[in-house]
């Protein structure tokens, strides 16, 4: 389990300072027989505001981005008209800044932005939810479209695993292609399963706050919508379906 007493990346002070209450199951009540599995979208849930797009800047500056972008037009007012749908544009978007990168400089560039954004990206109250659930002894992960090279140094500065859209490698270079296709959606309970066993071995806690995780939502016996967010944006999410 991804407990404090077991990983030392969560510290004593982070842990004074992160587990106040903070809408999440209380800590108190942790002593379940069953495993639990709290799973945490990371885009919009945990963060402010989309990381991916101001990653792409950050490693590619802006005349990487603007030589990059007319490549996207077409593919994005088709997108606009409905022709193709949010998953075609996003292997678009990979396909025209990721063809022939090499690996490790993306992961460097990852690890920077890491450094360089978190205290303005990360929510306050979504890092003392994720404080609380490995402080409880829940099994703890990110489930996030996100391509997990980018969200590497976030979970391991967090401290929870990491299942996020996966990048194809050939001889240390990015393909353009993903492997497995987008997380989200149902690809993230299928991801999970396939990481974690059948999910009926645990009680599911997950967070989310966009269509993208509505199936993971229902899947959850505790789903949680948009509890990090401010108080007037936290609009009626879906519901689970009776057993």
């Amino acid at each position: 389990m991804s407990s404090p007493h077991s990983q030392p990346g969560l510290s004593e002070a982070l842990r004074v300072e992160y587990l106040p209450a903070c809408g999440v199951a209380d800590v108190a009540a942790v002593a379940e027989k069953q495993v639990v599995l709290s799973v945490f979208d990371f885009d919009g849930t945990l963060t402010r505001h989309d990381s991916f797009l101001p990653f792409l800047w950050f490693a590619f500056g802006t005349f990487g981005c603007l030589r990059r972008l007319p490549k996207l037009l077409l593919p994005a007012l088709r997108y606009l008209f409905r022709q193709i749908g949010r998953d075609e544009l996003k292997a678009r978007l990979i396909a025209v800044f990721l063809t022939g990168v090499e690996a490790r400089w993306l992961s460097s560039r990852a690890e920077a932005y890491c450094r360089f954004i978190w205290r303005y990206l990360m929510r306050p109250t979504g890092l003392r939810g994720v404080a609380a659930e490995r402080w409880s002894g829940a099994e703890v992960t990110l489930c996030s479209a996100s391509p997990a090279l980018m969200l590497k140094p976030f979970a391991e500065r967090l401290g929870v695993g990491l299942i996020g859209t996966e990048l194809e490698i050939h001889d240390g270079r990015l393909t353009g292609r993903l492997l497995g296709g987008n997380c989200r959606s149902e690809n993230k309970v299928l991801r999970l399963e396939a990481k974690y066993g059948s999910l009926a071995r645990y009680r599911l806690r997950a967070w989310g706050d966009t269509s993208g995780d509505h199936a993971l939502l229902r899947a959850a016996h505790d789903p949680h919508w948009r509890v990090f967010h401010p108080a007037w944006r936290r609009t009626p999410g879906p519901n689970r379906p009776a057993a």
